[in-house]
């Protein structure tokens, strides 16, 4: 593979990569490359969101390249302040060992374990010494770190920033210095991160990263972050039932987001499936191919025809109409209200009778519970045998 079919991997899907000029230097001087992805273990569970980053790990991992996947049991007892309004609350070690072991047992679904080394960021930070600290801390101002959004808000809002939460994005930079990466890929909201790596490596006399991003993936709302906190997101050890029908509930123009980001299929097969939807073919045949290639990967291929056919199933059972009225809706929204506002009924009272008759359901799932919060996603919501309506909460 000459270098300009490996330099379009690396620029699949990806939103920047600092500086260009050094990763074609990299790659013309070195055979193989250190490719550095942390990932805090702050919760048990990993998400299609997580998994646009690995999967370019996967890619590549499979160009023969070392892959350093670092989990942050040091810095996940910190908490990462990107994005964040206010302080987070530190986690417990046994909290964090618990979730790494999680991540451990998920990730391989995806990566190669005989040919990813997995590192834990305690290994030197419980070893560092006050002084080594100190030396660390003394490389980079206040003014620097403030130039980060987020400190910056709430520094200009008067709310609190601990000093501690200073430390995350130097020690993620010194990781970086620790396992001599070549590449650290992480989100486009990491980059101050990223760049920390950078600065600090050459402080500490190493090569310095390049820094690749990738785009953050949308939720099944389309609209914000997939994010188990917003409960938009589809989990990964999630059964393939449950995984299909999430995939089919995204919207059509998401799908494509979804492709890009999430499947290995080449970008001219992704074009040729373009193609053939705006020359007539039902989007939901190509959005198949999405859930079956998916959940593959997390299952296997037979458990994924049998979803795709029990999804048939049930759609056929209840006759659903290719047609159907759509709506976009708040979330937070009370299922009453809900079928209300999308036509299915003529008041919440109606509504509640006719959950109380199991005539109302969800995706084809009878309605049982009259307080539901439906889920952040598309949805198919029926009344009766022939009220239907498509609904997006966001």
């Amino acid at each position: 593979m000459d270098i300009n079919e490996t330099l379009a991997i690396f620029q699949r899907g990806s939103d920047e990569i600092l500086p260009l000029t050094e990763l074609k230097d990299k790659l013309k001087r070195k055979k193989i490359l250190k490719i550095k992805a942390g990932f805090d273990p702050t919760a048990p569970d990993l998400h299609l969101g997580h998994t646009v980053l690995i999967n370019k790990l996967k890619m590549l991992q499979d160009l023969g390249h070392e892959i350093q996947f670092l989990i942050g049991d040091f810095t996940a007892m910190i908490g990462d302040p990107t994005g964040k309004s206010k302080t987070r609350p530190p986690l417990s070690r046994a909290q964090v060992i618990k979730n790494a072991k999680s991540y451990t047992e998920q990730v391989f679904k995806i990566l190669d374990k005989d040919k990813t080394r997995v590192v834990f960021n305690s290994e030197w930070m419980d070893k560092l010494t006050p002084i080594e600290f100190i030396k660390l801390a003394s490389m980079r101002t206040v003014a620097r770190m403030l130039e980060r959004n987020d400190f910056e808000a709430r520094y200009k809002n008067g709310d609190d920033i601990a000093l501690h939460e200073f430390l995350y994005p130097l020690i993620q930079g010194y990781d970086s210095v620790v396992l001599e990466s070549d590449i650290e890929i992480g989100g486009t909201d990491q980059k101050f991160n990223l760049l920390m790596g950078r600065g600090l490596q050459k402080r500490y006399a190493k090569e310095q990263q390049v820094i690749l991003t990738m785009p953050i993936l949308e939720g099944l709302d389309g609209v914000q972050k997939m994010s188990k906190s917003l409960n938009n997101y589809i989990a990964i050890d999630a059964d393939a039932d449950t995984m299909f029908g999430q995939i089919m509930s995204i919207s059509d123009e998401l799908m494509w987001r979804y492709f890009e980001l999430l499947s290995f299929k080449s970008l001219e097969t992704i074009a040729n499936l373009k193609q053939e939807v705006a020359q007539g073919k039902n989007p939901r045949d190509i959005k198949f191919l999405l859930a079956e290639e998916i959940i593959s990967r997390f299952h296997n291929v037979e458990s994924a025809q049998q979803a795709q056919q029990n999804f048939i199933n049930r759609f056929a059972k209840n006759k659903i109409p290719d047609e159907m009225p759509e709506f976009n809706l708040n979330a937070g929204i009370k299922i009453a209200n809900l079928l209300k506002e999308a036509g299915l009924v003529n008041s919440t009272s109606d509504a509640f009778r006719m959950i109380k008759d199991g005539a109302a359901k969800i995706e084809g799932e009878k309605i049982t519970d009259k307080n539901l919060e439906p889920e952040i996603g598309t949805a198919i919501y029926q009344v009766g045998k022939r009220k239907f309506a498509k609904v997006t909460l966001a």
